[in-house]
């Protein structure tokens, strides 16, 4: 800790960073599961229900590894 009360890892930049690579992973993975769904949906049928699948199941991946990235960097600041 520094004198005017700032962490070294108190970095605007740095936490701009991680709210850019949170949404671009949480899209992608949304992206990817819609992808996949309507992938399935045209192989086994009703693609209404295998496409909105894919994108719970894309986002549910999503929030996950976005807690994943958040609780790794917090991890990584406290050392």
């Amino acid at each position: 800790m520094t004198m005017n009360g700032s962490n070294k890892g108190d970095n605007p930049w740095k936490a701009a960073a991680l709210v850019g690579a949170l949404g671009m992973d949480v899209g992608i993975c949304i992206f990817i599961g819609y992808w996949l769904g309507s992938m399935a949906g045209e192989r086994f049928g009703d693609v209404k229900a295998w496409t909105v699948g894919g994108l719970l199941v894309g986002l549910a991946v999503g929030l996950l590894t976005a807690v994943l990235i958040v609780k790794k960097v917090l991890e990584d600041s406290d050392g």
